[in-house]
């Protein structure tokens, strides 16, 4: 009501400019500022003249106004900005495309053959996925021929030899699994990111593991891990790793380890830990602090988020930049295990902001508790969002449709972000959640608060402890894992699961894909330098009246996944020049590439097209 208040005024005085400039022309004689002296919509004399400057009847000294009866009180006068006067019309941007869809579910593999615990897309279009050692059983084993790993058992400290998989590569467009072997330091709970050249890189573990370093690749098929043992400074179970700008990898805590360390070259031993006190005041009786969640900001320092508290570190001088308000309600880390992601990131903007996002969890004790008394306790319901390139940032906090422990908080290529997998009771750890979140809900951060959140359609697998999820470039989800046991079941309230879904968010409704950019990627550039512009060719079935204003491009890291943290995950989206129509339905699109590596780490990421929100399958782009 009170916008058609506003409209109906602004029309209102535009028919009084317009009926005084037709008196004006009639009489010819000079019409003053001062008889719209207190017109509602001008609270001064600079307003005015400000608004009148370039008006040819405008005087600089106009007569005095006539002297209006005074109150005790001003009376009430709604303020409105200056009304600008009529632009010759420019391009607008056409509204997102209205989807309805509340997403599909598929199963795409009965059997991966390992839980998946942790996973990377890497730019061979595989998913390296793995599991811990120390159960030793998977449901793969290793090929024939491959020589069985010899290891103690512990209970009976006999020697025995292990003949499973405890690693897989899965390809995403076969849905096949190839075994790979883990014969040195065993990766549970471990941390990993893609190299700059395509390298995955694997670090720390459980006791043989913990100082560990495993590589893959960079880029080749049957690949094997390059496994090198004690090559760590201190032991990194429950770390975090992220990539900075140069393309090296920092390594942020671990049980009992309040410290950071940098990884080093291939074959290389650690120099040495730094000292980290953040660590050790976030630390409580359960500890609620390990796999910190981190995220590279715009200005090149780390944000670090540990049980409920951030800061912002300088990994070059070491130095604590800045502290954050602290974020009530509960604890967010592991074990209470809530999620996090940076929102994405709009290089159109010269300054860009880094905002953070952190949902769910639970309360401080809930995982003594259960251990103690298997008493779930309601998971979180809230999530907060921190600009933390703001000089005195405070938390927005709103609520999601449910409570969420163990979930993952994916960001997706058209800037809209995915809550999937998880509990609504309890906490990470065998046996200590109950309750699965079975439904994914979509989150549009543009949106005013209290409209971002859209429930979607439900899973019929629970994902417990031990899930994950990633995004594909085709723009679906892949989503596997969940093993609440100390072994692999298959008879139990929550089954070992080795199967693999694919959600399709709405975007991927196919009742628009005549509307969906299909990336032409031998016509399109791959190889990018900082800072130089580009080309991207995509045709559309359904093109009509596309204009530049119609299309993003975005960036994305495809991420390192386990324990409900996405390590090393960033969406950019990138500023467009010029979009030029080829023929119908072809087109291309200038863009700016990332203008150093501080927004954009080297390395390789996804590129997609997005048209009014509707994302079309990506090409690898790497940028150097």
């Amino acid at each position: 009501m009170i916008n058609h208040l506003k409209v109906l005024f602004i029309f209102s005085i535009l028919f009084l400019v317009v009926a005084e400039a037709r008196i004006k022309r009639k009489h010819k004689h000079n019409i003053h500022v001062h008889h719209l002296r207190h017109a509602p919509l001008l609270r001064d004399y600079q307003d005015q003249k400000l608004l009148f400057a370039e008006d040819p009847f405008y005087s600089e000294s106009p007569p005095p106004p006539p002297e209006l009866p005074s109150f005790s009180e001003p009376p009430p006068i709604p303020f409105f900005p200056p009304f600008p006067f009529p632009q010759p019309a420019q391009e607008t941007n056409k509204a997102l495309f209205l989807v309805n869809s509340i997403g599909n579910w598929e199963l795409i593999s009965e059997n991966a053959g390992v839980s998946a615990m942790h996973i990377n897309l890497l730019p061979t279009n595989k998913i390296i996925v793995f599991d811990a050692k120390v159960f030793r059983t998977s449901r793969i084993r290793l090929p024939q021929g491959e020589p069985c790993v010899p290891y103690r058992d512990a209970g009976s400290t006999e020697d025995k030899f292990d003949c499973f998989a405890h690693a897989v590569e899965y390809d995403i467009e076969t849905n096949q699994v190839r075994a790979i072997q883990v014969t040195q330091g065993d990766p549970w709970c471990s941390s990993g990111g893609v190299r700059s050249d395509g390298t995955f890189v694997s670090t720390g573990g459980f006791d043989t593991g913990g100082k560990s370093i495993r590589y893959m690749g960079p880029n080749c098929d049957g690949c094997e891990w390059r496994e090198y043992d004690n090559v760590l400074a201190t032991d990194r179970w429950y770390s975090t790793q992220q990539m900075l700008p140069n393309g090296d990898f920092i390594l942020i805590g671990g049980r009992r380890s309040f410290s950071y360390e940098f990884v080093p070259a291939e074959g290389q031993r650690s120099e040495k830990p730094f000292y980290f006190p953040f660590l050790a005041e976030t630390s409580d009786i359960d500890e609620n602090n390990l796999y910190p969640f981190v995220h590279l900001s715009t200005d090149g320092n780390l944000f670090i988020f540990s049980n409920n508290r951030s800061v912002l570190l300088d990994p070059i001088s070491h130095k604590i930049v800045r502290t954050f308000p602290v974020l009530l309600g509960g604890s967010r880390n592991y074990p209470a295990s809530g999620m996090s992601a940076l929102l994405p990131i709009n290089l159109d903007d010269p300054n860009p902001k880094a905002e953070v996002m952190v949902c769910g969890g639970n309360v401080p004790d809930a995982f003594h508790v259960v251990e103690t008394t298997k008493v779930f306790l309601p998971a979180l319901q809230d999530c907060n969002r921190l600009v933390i390139t703001e000089e005195f940032p405070e938390w927005e906090s709103e609520l999601m449709p449910s409570g969420r422990t163990m979930g993952d908080l994916l960001v997706l290529p058209n800037g809209e972000l995915l809550l999937i997998n998880g509990a609504t009771r309890g906490t990470s750890a065998w046996w200590d959640a109950d309750m699965p979140n079975y439904t994914p809900v979509l989150y549009k951060p543009e949106e005013p608060k209290g409209l971002r959140f859209t429930v979607l359609k439900p899973s019929t697998i629970a994902r417990m402890y031990h899930s994950t999820s990633t995004v594909l470039p085709s723009g679906k989800i892949w989503v596997s894992g969940s093993n609440t046991h100390n072994t692999y079941k298959d008879v139990d309230i929550f089954p070992t699961e080795t199967r693999v879904e694919a959600f399709s968010p709405p975007y991927l409704d196919p009742n628009f894909d005549m509307f969906r950019p299909q990336i032409l990627e031998d016509a399109s550039q791959k190889e990018l330098t900082y800072g130089t512009l580009f080309e991207v060719s995509f045709s559309m079935e359904d093109g009509a009246g596309l204009s530049q204003n119609d299309i993003k491009v975005s960036m994305y890291s495809p991420p390192f996944t386990t324990h409900g943290f996405s390590m090393g995950q960033r969406l950019l989206f990138l500023k467009i020049y010029e979009l030029i129509t080829e023929t119908e339905g072809s087109y291309r699109v200038r863009v700016e590439a990332p203008p150093s590596n501080v927004v954009a780490p080297p390395g390789y990421y996804l590129l997609f097209v997005v048209h009014r929100g509707l994302p079309g399958k990506a090409i690898w782009v790497n940028i150097q």
